[in-house]
């Protein structure tokens, strides 16, 4: 099956999602997951601070992964194919917690997510100059059924299989956000 096109949004969309996004704050960390305090979220990713994070790979029975491009209205990466969702825990929110809040948030889906890895990267985003520097938590989850997707958050959606998201990452890998090459590479690894 191919990439589900998600509907444009109105101006006014646009608007609160970016409103909603220049609000929003995120905890910074030391190298342990250690929280120093807490900043806003843009400048943040202006300053290219260690913040905690995380990563949602949602599955399907047939072992598929669901992965969405990311608006064209995204602060940072956008219109980039990644995985199923990420987001940042708020301070003093568990991060399991606001990992299965995002997933509802941009999905409308719930899942159970456990816990899976963690790694630390950095990418910056050549075309908004904002730099992402993350403790990076990723979770996994099983969902049947189609996603019902926020289009302030997602462009297009698709479930696919690990070989051909390999297969695409190495042909294109432009196409794709940093960190979702370096989940693949990571947890699948050829």
């Amino acid at each position: 099956m191919g990439a589900r096109i998600v509907p444009p949004l109105a101006p006014d969309d646009l608007e609160r999602a970016w409103r909603r996004d220049a609000l929003e704050e995120v905890i910074l960390v030391d190298d342990q997951d250690r929280a120093l305090g807490s900043a806003g979220k843009i400048d943040a990713h202006r300053q290219g601070q260690l913040h905690r994070a995380f990563s949602i790979l949602v599955f399907n029975a047939a072992d598929e992964l669901l992965i969405q491009r990311r608006a064209d209205a995204k602060y940072h990466f956008a219109a980039r194919w990644s995985n199923t969702c990420c987001g940042h825990p708020r301070p003093g929110e568990a991060t399991v917690q606001a990992a299965g809040r995002r997933l509802k948030e941009e999905f409308g889906i719930r899942v159970p997510l456990t816990e899976r890895s963690q790694l630390v990267y950095r990418a910056e985003d050549l075309s908004s100059g904002l730099i992402e520097h993350e403790y990076l938590h990723v979770f996994y989850g099983v969902h049947a059924g189609d996603p019902r997707p926020d289009p302030t958050e997602i462009g297009a959606w698709r479930w696919m299989s690990i070989p051909t998201i390999r297969r695409a990452l190495r042909r294109n890998p432009a196409w794709f956000t940093p960190w979702f090459g370096l989940l693949m590479g990571r947890l699948f690894p050829q």
